[in-house]
């Protein structure tokens, strides 16, 4: 029985279910025999565990192929999301675009007593992704891109997009630090003027050293130093020495 195993891997009781009278008389049984015994050699040693071990690597195949079927259903809903994230942009850029160019033109004129302003895109095709040009065209002369103007033209056109934007999306606060610096005395009186318009939905905190901004101010905060090293708040409420 031990031979039997040894040879051929199986027991006395597999034996006799596979015996067949026939082939005992087969002259080339012998050499039958020995091309399967070394077929079975050559199959090398029996991995008691694969059973045992297929199952395991099935069930983490299975696991790993649901991953990955629920990280492709995933990445096709966060792009459906991004594409409609992306046609929304561009439908409200769109419309806020025409809104603030109708609006800078407005206060343009207003800042520079006249003439025109306007901003365009440098790419429609691709809206989210393209530069604007500012286009100003100051009372008196040509319409030119805003890198053309001098240094007050300049200061003067940006400020007027900013009040632009401002005054479509008021915010509750803002700061502005030597806004009017480059600005001559008269377009600081309509730039003060101004800024005292859109007080109304917006309170402005105004780092200046410009007399007409100070002018047109509610109340006034100063830092003076009449001692090294020592400083000292002044603040004078202009809108009750306007009304005394």
């Amino acid at each position: 029985a031990s031979q039997l195993f040894e040879d051929y891997g199986i027991g006395v009781s597999q034996a006799k279910q596979y015996f067949d009278e026939n082939l005992s008389d087969n002259p080339a049984l012998p050499s039958i025999i020995q091309e399967k015994k070394a077929e079975m050699k050559g199959l090398g040693s029996i991995n008691l565990d694969s059973i045992e071990q297929y199952t395991e690597v099935k069930e983490r195949y299975e696991f790993l192929r649901k991953q990955v079927e629920d990280l492709i259903s995933s990445e096709e809903s966060l792009r459906e999301i991004i594409k409609d994230l992306d046609s929304g942009m561009r439908k409200q850029f769109h419309e806020n675009f025409h809104k603030i160019q109708e609006r800078f033109n407005e206060v343009f004129r207003v800042l520079f007593g006249g003439g025109s302003g306007k901003i365009e895109i440098d790419d429609s095709e691709d809206l989210l992704e393209s530069g604007i040009s500012i286009i100003a065209e100051p009372p008196g002369k040509k319409l030119q891109n805003m890198m053309q103007l001098s240094g007050g033209e300049k200061a003067l056109t940006a400020i007027s997009l900013l009040f632009a934007l401002q005054s479509l999306k008021p915010s509750p606060f803002c700061l502005l630090d030597e806004i009017e610096a480059a600005l001559d005395d008269s377009n600081v009186v309509r730039f003060a003027k101004y800024l005292h318009h859109l007080t109304k939905n917006t309170q402005f905190i105004v780092i200046t050293h410009r007399r007409g901004t100070m002018e047109s101010a509610d109340r006034l905060f100063g830092v003076t130093m009449q001692e090294k090293g020592i400083s000292t708040l002044v603040s004078v409420d202009l809108v009750e020495e306007h009304l005394q």
